[in-house]
């Protein structure tokens, strides 16, 4: 069993930068892919970003590829989504998740409640 628990997120202009973070309960944080998804309101949860349970491999949706990076700390049980550049279009409540690695929600077991974040132009 993995809880998660998102933080970072705000009200930021665009061009300006954040980083969320998850961090992860439990001694098995290690043995999961994580990663973060967002929706938008009246939208579908989609995919962002993921890393393999050792970090040695990140995936990311092409419109992330630049601006977002994820990271992890297996020390901290904590997962990081670094994004710059912001725009308005990605004001959303972003979510991390654990799971295997993959780019749908049914590959992820476990999800926190997520995190705002609001983008103003």
């Amino acid at each position: 069993q993995v809880q998660l628990v998102e933080s970072g997120g705000g009200l930021v202009q665009a061009g300006g930068s954040l980083r969320l973070s998850c961090a992860a309960s439990g001694r098995t944080f290690s043995l999961y892919a994580m990663g973060w998804f967002r929706q938008a309101p009246g939208k579908e949860r989609e995919f962002v970003a993921a890393i393999t349970r050792s970090g040695a491999s990140t995936y990311s949706v092409d419109s992330a590829k630049g601006r977002f990076t994820i990271s992890r700390d297996n020390a901290r049980n904590t997962v990081y989504l670094q994004i710059d550049s912001l725009k308005p279009e990605d004001t959303a409540v972003y979510y991390c998740a654990a799971g295997s690695t993959g780019r749908g929600v049914y590959d992820y077991d476990y999800w926190g409640q997520g995190t705002q974040v609001t983008v103003s132009s």
